[in-house]
């Protein structure tokens, strides 16, 4: 049984108003504080690589674990009018960016989306290590709801060199480095 929401955060521009991408995204679960969306936990700080692998900054990654009163829709369109609070702009798809929020998982509900809705759990989130990685350090029962496959098991089914961490700076207080 799952008994917590995890979002996913990601940058990888610096905001003209709080800076570097981790004090943006710290200033982003303030924010989203402010509109009744507790922030728990949250995990290390990854540093990853871009996908598809181009020529843009490399990303800040985290995972933070929530508490809300809200519905799974509703807590999707609040990360929505962060990001755009924030300065988002969906333009390119996998275009660098000041600011990403996902709805990864909420309470383990399943729910196919659409329009202004949240689909449940996050669609691409089994073939990203900067997700999986992050949700392993606060949650290593976690179980994917649809397929039931715990999240060490969905980090060994990624390719070796998204998860291979180059080098640990968690300890300096930067972020740690994975292979996007």
């Amino acid at each position: 049984m799952h008994t917590s929401a995890f979002i996913g955060l990601g940058a990888n521009l610096p905001h003209e108003r709080f800076g570097p991408p981790r004090r943006t995204l710290e200033a982003a679960l303030a924010a989203l504080d402010r509109r009744g969306v507790r922030t728990v936990r949250v995990s290390p700080w990854y540093r990853t690589a871009p996908i598809p692998a181009s020529d843009q900054p490399w990303y800040v990654n985290a995972v933070a674990e929530v508490a809300s009163d809200l519905s799974a829709d509703a807590l999707l369109a609040e990360l929505h009018a962060v990001e755009a609070a924030f300065g988002r702009a969906r333009t390119v798809l996998n275009a660098a960016r000041p600011i990403d929020l996902d709805l990864l998982d909420f309470y383990g509900q399943i729910a196919l989306g659409g329009p202004q809705r949240a689909t449940l759990p996050h669609p691409r989130m089994t073939d990203r290590a900067f997700v999986l990685l992050p949700l392993a350090d606060l949650a290593p029962q976690w179980r994917h709801p649809v397929s039931g496959l715990s999240v060490r098991t969905l980090i060994e089914a990624l390719p070796a060199d998204q998860v291979a961490l180059r080098q640990d700076l968690e300890n300096q207080g930067q972020a740690l480095d994975i292979n996007g």
